[in-house]
């Protein structure tokens, strides 16, 4: 686990929202709910998923467990058998892997992880990727304005014109030429930056694609906005559902939820949380969706309820999770 590389108080955070995820995964029953939108069900995140933790290890992989007494070695022949295995044992029971993904994800087998998720093995994005970086594409000047901005103080990014801030918009350039409706859109060098963390730029790209086509990211930077519009729609009615003291503290200082809300979903939180969390919660955004920035998001609003029931509108806005 990357545990022992958190600070204390990251790991206090960490454990308040996964206790807070917990909560909301089983609280989340309310009959309105279901009809916000078929793309977020609120149901999928009810009880159905404690028969999935009592019975998360099927008899084909009982021989594949952890538990308290599990030292490092039996965590590492887990997870390299898993990865070597990965379509088999998705097949087999992709419930076990979801508990396991939640448990945490060694450090080392988070690039592997992702791209098994994003199932990068069987997309022809790398060969596309190899064409793409050929080509000039006219957001360049736009991407290039923005790339100091992205991660200024991590040293993979901050030399100025170094090899991280070049491979940061071949990726960005790369993207706004595979998908020209999109194009480019602040927010994305973000996803993109944390993903060159752990890996080459053909493997970022790949992941990038499927991020924002099979999670459906990329209805998210269209002009329009209309998905987004619909997320922080989707947030709201849950704030006023299960945070009801907090929305109508909001509501009493004109406290619109774009003003907080809307990065959390175009950056999927890498632009708020510490580093160790922000990787976490790309480990379960992969594994199980949108829904999963979505219980963040209450998670965090509750955990910091009192705090800002007692601030105005101003004050707020000034508050970092």
């Amino acid at each position: 686990m990357d545990l022992p590389d958190m600070t204390n108080e990251q790991i206090e955070l960490l454990k308040r929202l996964e206790e807070e995820n917990r909560r909301i995964e089983y609280d989340l029953k309310s009959p309105a709910s279901a009809t916000l939108n078929p793309t977020v069900n609120i149901h999928s995140y009810e009880l159905h998923h404690k028969q999935g933790q009592q019975d998360s290890i099927s008899s084909d992989l009982s021989h594949l467990t952890i538990d308290g007494n599990d030292n490092s070695e039996n965590e590492w022949m887990i997870w390299n058998k898993l990865i070597n295995n990965w379509s088999t044992y998705m097949k087999q029971n992709p419930t076990w892997i979801k508990n396991l993904i939640r448990a945490g994800v060694p450090v080392h087998f988070r690039p592997l992880l992702w791209q098994c998720l994003t199932k990068v093995e069987t997309s022809n994005a790398k060969l596309k990727y190899i064409q793409l970086i050929k080509m000039a594409s006219p957001c360049e000047k736009v991407i290039q304005r923005d790339i100091t901005r992205t991660y200024p103080e991590h040293e993979l990014f901050k030399e100025k014109h170094g090899l991280g801030q070049e491979s940061l918009f071949n990726v960005i350039k790369a993207y706004s030429l595979y998908d020209r409706e999109v194009g480019y859109c602040q927010g994305i060098g973000f996803i993109v930056g944390l993903l060159l963390m752990h890996m080459p730029e053909e493997e970022a790209f790949a992941v990038l694609v499927s991020i924002m086509q099979d999670y459906s990211m990329r209805k998210m930077y269209k002009s329009d906005m209309y998905h987004l519009a619909l997320h922080m729609y989707q947030l709201e009615y849950m704030i006023q559902e299960f945070l009801p003291e907090l929305y109508r503290h909001f509501q009493a200082e004109t406290m619109n939820i774009s003003m907080y809300a809307s990065s959390w979903f175009l950056t999927l939180f890498t632009t708020q949380l510490p580093f160790n969390i922000v990787c976490r919660t790309m480990d379960l955004f992969l594994s199980e969706g949108m829904e999963m920035i979505f219980r963040i998001s209450i998670a965090l609003l509750e955990m910091h309820q009192d705090e800002l029931m007692l601030l105005s509108m101003e004050d707020m806005l000034k508050v970092t999770f």
